[in-house]
């Protein structure tokens, strides 16, 4: 353990990691994170952008190898699951990228109907396909040269987190599960954030409902969520995760492919799903950090106890981080990746 620490501190401070987000104009590769890679180097963490399909889909990807990487040798990988509204040149791909300085092959994947993958309509957000991209991603890790197939995990962050949730109790190629400030769309497109929202369920699934029978009829397609918002709008927004949510996708971190749009018809799917439904399936080892400040913690809190039979089973809080700083804040991305590079190098094994 004490090893490990080492490793990952003098990680940052060899890097000079830069909390602030990279102008995406001057990065090749499109990363808006701190600190990205610019150019591949020799006896360097590389990004590869690769492709494939799924399921007739084209799904744009970054795959990152570790330094001095050998194909011949074999190395654990992780599959990493971007937030909702995110795509792999956000967060996605900072903390792909710090795996891979911890000496694992990742990939962050931007999910299907989102991003710059295939799929109509756009930013379509259905579980099943979200759910779908994680199987999807362990199809095309698995296959890469260099990757121990006995040695994959997962790391989901934000709804990612609660997809990878899904995802892992019936995918036992996922050895290690870990989720990061979860997010369960699910329970949140139902019953509002915080439950705010308890009164109107019914009414919301009938919008959802004449939304779908718009899209089947040829009309217009109806989308949910916020396309763009003023600093003055931001100010006045209450909770921590959607002000500082739009800070970072709208400011700070923004990128062209990112969105909070959703397709109205989506509803039906969200707000009848949830990621602990079938949470007992989890046997892979199981770690779930948040933010002891994040108003999404209780989402967390009320999946943790319901893994009933996962191994290994730790809830890790990062002291003092709200929701959206897991993303991108220095310390507290230090002492994810530090917690995350110590339960895979236990865990897989």
């Amino acid at each position: 353990m004490k090893q490990i620490k080492y490793i990952i501190v003098a990680m940052f401070m060899a890097t000079g990691f830069i909390a602030e987000a990279q102008d995406k104009t001057k990065n090749q590769f499109g990363l808006v994170y701190g600190d990205a890679i610019k150019e591949n180097l020799k006896g360097k963490v590389n990004i590869h952008p690769v492709s494939y399909k799924l399921n007739g889909i084209d799904i744009a990807a970054n795959v990152y190898t570790p330094a001095n990487y050998d194909p011949s040798k074999k190395y654990p990988a992780v599959i990493v699951a971007h937030p909702n509204g995110g795509i792999k040149e956000q967060t996605a791909g900072l903390y792909a990228q710090l795996l891979a300085e911890a000496g694992y092959i990742t990939i962050a994947a931007d999910a299907a109907y989102q991003g710059a993958s295939g799929g109509e309509p756009r930013h379509t957000d259905k579980p099943q396909f979200r759910t779908e991209d994680i199987h999807g991603m362990a199809d095309y890790i698995t296959g890469y040269a260099g990757v121990d197939l006995t040695r994959v995990g997962a790391l989901g962050i934000c709804g990612g987190g609660g997809y990878t949730l899904k995802a892992a109790q019936s995918d036992k190629r996922l050895k290690a599960v870990a989720t990061l400030s979860m997010f369960n769309s699910g329970e949140v497109r139902r019953n509002g954030f915080q439950n705010s929202q308890l009164n109107t369920i019914e009414q919301r699934l009938k919008q959802a409902s004449d939304a779908r029978a718009q899209e089947a009829s040829g009309g217009e397609i109806k989308y949910s969520g916020v396309a763009s918002i003023t600093d003055e709008e931001i100010a006045k927004t209450t909770t921590d995760l959607y002000r500082e949510g739009y800070e970072y996708y709208y400011r700070t971190h923004a990128h062209p492919n990112s969105t909070f749009l959703y397709t109205t018809s989506s509803l039906m799917d969200l707000m009848t799903w949830d990621a602990t439904d079938g949470i007992e399936l989890i046997d892979q080892s199981l770690l779930m950090l948040a933010g002891s400040k994040a108003d999404t913690k209780y989402m967390t809190d009320e999946a943790f106890p319901k893994a009933k039979n996962a191994k290994n089973k730790e809830l890790f809080l990062i002291d003092g981080a709200t929701h959206i700083e897991t993303y991108w804040k220095k310390d507290y991305v230090a002492k994810a990746v530090e917690k995350l590079a110590a339960f895979y190098q236990k865990n897989l094994h």
